[in-house]
């Protein structure tokens, strides 16, 4: 694996370890919602920039 992998892995790692305890404390179905929006919408990003090795 190379270095642009390892550290999108480790975002997408600390970004769910930042937005989960708010989740799982308040256990409202929005917030639940939106934070898995993000997430998507983050994991979609790292794999899009795996994808395109132009640099």
């Amino acid at each position: 694996m190379n270095f642009k992998s390892v550290t999108g892995l480790i975002g997408l790692l600390l970004l769910l370890g930042f937005l989960l305890p708010p989740a799982l404390k308040l256990k409202e179905i929005a917030l639940i919602v939106v934070i898995l929006i993000g997430v998507a919408m983050a994991a979609y990003e790292f794999i899009e920039s795996l994808r395109n090795q132009d640099d």
